[in-house]
């Protein structure tokens, strides 16, 4: 009994020496104190040493279908934004003889495949799928839907930060006439917001125009796409009325639609979700973080 009251003395008597520091702050700076007996005194502060954090990792940029007409735009896009590209194909490396194609590193693949990616998603930090296509039912299901459903699945899996999917705009009675191709891009858009919900965004444009290139012929889309944009962003109303309505949808410019792909992929602040061609042509307008 004499050794345990004769522990918890000394426990005592060391607990009241020990000093505590508290801060406060006086009219000609903060000073310390190491007893409430003490007047404070002004501390110095050692320089710190330099410490030398090595630079952002490139943000890397995986565009699918980056030699079709949309695809190609988005490459352009991300090059010029100082970002590190690369593009899957099924036709592989693009065929335009432009100064920009060959800073793009090209991949061969079909999405169908589920080998196609892996090589391709190394080190990716963002997806932008371009990829989809028309002809019967069943094809456009499976190049809208099950192609960039892969895809999703993929990035998902190798840890990608974000992905954006061009899809399409409803366009009312058209949905039921091209019903393979809607499927597959509505089944692919479940798909992207499922396993990407707080990275994954949907671009819905209507009807792009710019020039495209087909051979060595350029085609200008922009001669009556421009005129249209102009008139039916006053009509927006119109696109309330049941059945005709979405086809008052107003056309886009594929730089547009590229320049937002972009900014989607990379900021980490533009919202998850479904951005309709309105939407669209309004992010278009801001100025890029």
């Amino acid at each position: 009994m004499r050794t345990i009251v004769s522990r918890l003395i000394r426990f005592k008597s060391s607990f009241a020496q020990t000093r505590f520091v508290s801060a406060s702050y006086g009219g000609g700076g903060r000073y310390l104190s190491t007893d409430s007996n003490k007047i404070d005194e002004p501390f110095s502060v050692e320089e710190a040493e330099t410490v030398h954090v090595p630079p952002p990792p490139t943000e890397k940029l995986l565009v699918l279908g980056g030699n079709g007409f949309v695809g190609s735009h988005v490459c352009k896009e991300a090059l010029d934004r100082g970002l590190s590209v690369s593009s899957l194909s099924r036709s592989g490396k693009s065929s335009l003889q432009e100064s920009w194609a060959s800073r793009v590193t090209w991949h061969q693949g079909n999405l169908l495949s589920s080998d196609s990616l892996k090589d391709a998603l190394d080190g990716v930090t963002s997806v932008i799928s371009c990829v989809g296509g028309f002809g019967s039912n069943s094809y456009m299901y499976k190049i809208n839907g099950t192609a960039n459903i892969n895809a999703i699945r993929a990035a998902s899996e190798k840890g990608v930060k974000r992905f954006v999917y061009i899809s399409a705009a409803d366009f009312g009675l058209a949905n039921y006439l091209l019903s393979g191709y809607y499927e597959g891009k509505r089944a692919a858009e479940t798909e992207l917001l499922t396993r990407f919900a707080y990275g994954g965004i949907v671009l819905r444009p209507g009807f792009i125009y710019g020039t495209r290139s087909v051979g060595s012929m350029k085609i200008p889309l922009g001669v009556f796409g421009s005129p249209m944009e102009m008139v039916l962003q006053q009509a927006k109303p119109l696109n309330q009325l049941p059945l005709v309505g979405p086809l008052f949808t107003p056309p886009v410019n594929v730089e547009s639609v590229a320049k937002v792909a972009v900014r989607a992929a990379t900021d980490p602040v533009f919202p998850p979700g479904i951005v309709d061609v309105h939407g669209i042509q309004r992010y278009s307008q801001q100025k890029s973080r």
